[in-house]
């Protein structure tokens, strides 16, 4: 049975993650793996997964210094995956946005093909509880990148996501800088890039049951200027 691992970075997710990784592991108790990247939570996140990790061997924990960005936190983990025998990595956030019941649908479309997508549009507009002008700036960012990149994926920017460990393989981490969308979609075009197959499975994305979002202006400015760079890049070959 392929060995997986669920990449899940945190920062003051203490509420959420206490109550995430026992669910994962009662719906999906076989040969899978969670490994949290902490960013060294003041509210005693990492603290609490290093208590875990001392009777739960299928726990893992990365610390780091500072809140240092999400696509930074994913690069670390695929790094530490790829160290070690895991067939599959997931990205999956700690605000149950990311419903754990769905895990054994992205497991069973990757059979398929080479990376999975999580996608909240591909059956229309799965999202709940967002307030319209974020859902419309992130419905507008898809359309956006889909028209630039060519890329056809209908979720682009959707962070519930499963990789072959050869498409990991295939991208060199330490040149990726971006964070948030702008991380999603150049993972997902990197990958295209390099010849691997997407598939996308709609998923119901559910608004954080407690915490503050991490989304910013300056995110949503990376990855309005990303596209265009991805795409000139790709032109001449610099990917």
């Amino acid at each position: 049975m392929p060995k997986t691992l669920i990449i899940i970075p945190t920062y003051n997710e203490l509420n959420n993650i206490t109550r995430l990784i026992p669910d994962i592991f009662e719906r999906h108790p076989l040969d899978l793996e969670i490994l949290i990247v902490d960013d060294n939570s003041p509210d005693g996140t990492g603290k609490y997964i290093e208590e875990i990790c001392k009777t739960n061997t299928k726990v893992h924990i990365v610390h780091r210094a500072k809140k240092m960005g999400l696509g930074t936190a994913y690069c670390e983990g695929f790094a530490y995956a790829l160290k070690r025998d895991y067939d599959y990595i997931f990205e999956m956030d700690a605000d149950y946005s990311h419903d754990p019941k769905e895990i054994k649908n992205f497991l069973n479309a990757i059979e398929q093909c080479d990376f999975v997508i999580g996608s909240r549009y591909k059956t229309g507009v799965n999202v709940v509880n967002w307030p319209m002008h974020r859902l419309m700036l992130s419905w507008f960012a898809n359309k956006y990148t889909r028209l630039i990149t060519g890329m056809k994926i209908t979720d682009s920017t959707g962070g519930f996501k499963c990789f072959r460990r050869k498409v990991l393989e295939s991208i060199n981490l330490s040149k990726i800088k971006s964070n948030g969308y702008a991380f999603q979609i150049e993972m997902n075009f990197k990958a295209i890039q390099n010849g691997y197959k997407f598939c996308e499975v709609p998923i119901i994305f559910i608004d954080r049951h407690s915490g503050h979002s991490k989304m910013s202006k300056k995110i949503v400015r990376e990855a309005v200027f990303l596209v265009w760079k991805l795409r000139i890049q790709s032109m001449f070959h610099v990917l």
